[in-house]
């Protein structure tokens, strides 16, 4: 997860680019736009429509952006960002996915607390008043509150004419929002049918609600993307997943990538574009079989 551990990780990326913090934050979103990393590439333009939405959950109204082919019904996608939540990257990302032919619904999974963006970009996370925003709002996604929203948003997919309802539902996530991917598919087991974690944090706990003893309770085939400096501290995370995913029957495609806790998302300081792309195909495989 994003903690001092993978904070020092960031600083190294950060220099062995020339770049201070400050400069990095300085360059927000627009770093996505210059690269040319095939998961961010997508502008939009008349490929895609977008709008963002409310949706009614047991806890309240979520607000949400979702963005999707112009054209035609598509599979839908629920998108968990990672820690600094709902904001430009995330929309780019979105973007970029809808236009390779997906219906994609990113959430704000800190509507408890108010609109996105609550913060503006990766960089502000790293703030002591980015981190007193979030603190609080990041205690309220329990699993039993993860489960309740991913049910409001897998129905909300459902109720839109730009879904496909005759393909089913997939779902990636970013760091926090890895573990959440399969709480989703554990939430709505016959509708979703894929789910990836991209540098997903906190898959194997002690807990009997860990998102590993979830699998057995889906019908969902996944893509398990480790972070090298997560895998580091805790190399065991990949062998109880496989052990996990056998024992459950579900398909898991499960590697740890040669980058950071970070890597795919364009204005994390660990962003990788090499790395990034590997693994955005590797979802597009995994999503293709929707």
């Amino acid at each position: 997860m994003c903690d001092e551990f993978t904070q020092a990780s960031e600083d190294a990326n950060l220099a062995r680019r020339g770049l201070s913090r400050r400069q990095f934050a300085a360059m927000g979103a627009t770093i996505a736009l210059a690269s040319c990393s095939k998961s961010v590439e997508a502008g939009g333009g008349s490929q895609v429509a977008e709008r963002m939405v409310s949706i009614t959950t047991p806890d309240g109204v979520a607000d949400a952006f979702f963005v999707h082919p112009s054209e035609g019904a598509h599979p839908g996608i629920v998108m968990w960002p990672d820690i600094a939540g709902l904001r430009e990257a995330k929309k780019i990302m979105a973007r970029t996915l809808a236009a390779e032919g997906y219906a994609v619904l990113v959430v704000n999974q800190y509507y408890r607390g108010g609109p996105a963006p609550l913060l503006e970009n990766f960089a502000e996370w790293r703030t002591p008043e980015g981190q007193a925003k979030i603190e609080p709002l990041r205690e309220q996604l329990t699993p039993a509150a993860i489960t309740s929203d991913a049910k409001a948003y897998v129905a909300f997919l459902d109720g839109q004419q730009e879904v496909d309802k005759g393909r089913r539902i997939g779902s990636n996530g970013y760091c926090m929002g890895g573990p959440f991917t399969v709480r989703t598919a554990a939430a709505v087991p016959d509708r979703v049918g894929a789910a990836a974690s991209l540098h997903g944090g906190g898959l194997v706990t002690e807990e009997p609600d860990s998102p590993h003893r979830l699998l057995a309770k889906t019908k969902a085939s996944y893509l398990f993307a480790i972070a090298r400096n997560d895998d580091a501290p805790d190399p065991q995370v990949k062998v109880e997943l496989r052990k996990a995913a056998d024992a459950a029957g579900r398909p898991a495609e499960i590697e740890v990538y040669q980058a950071d806790h970070g890597w795919c998302v364009p204005d994390s300081p660990s962003w990788d574009p090499t790395e990034a792309d590997r693994a955005w195909n590797r979802m597009l495989a995994l999503f293709a079989k929707l």
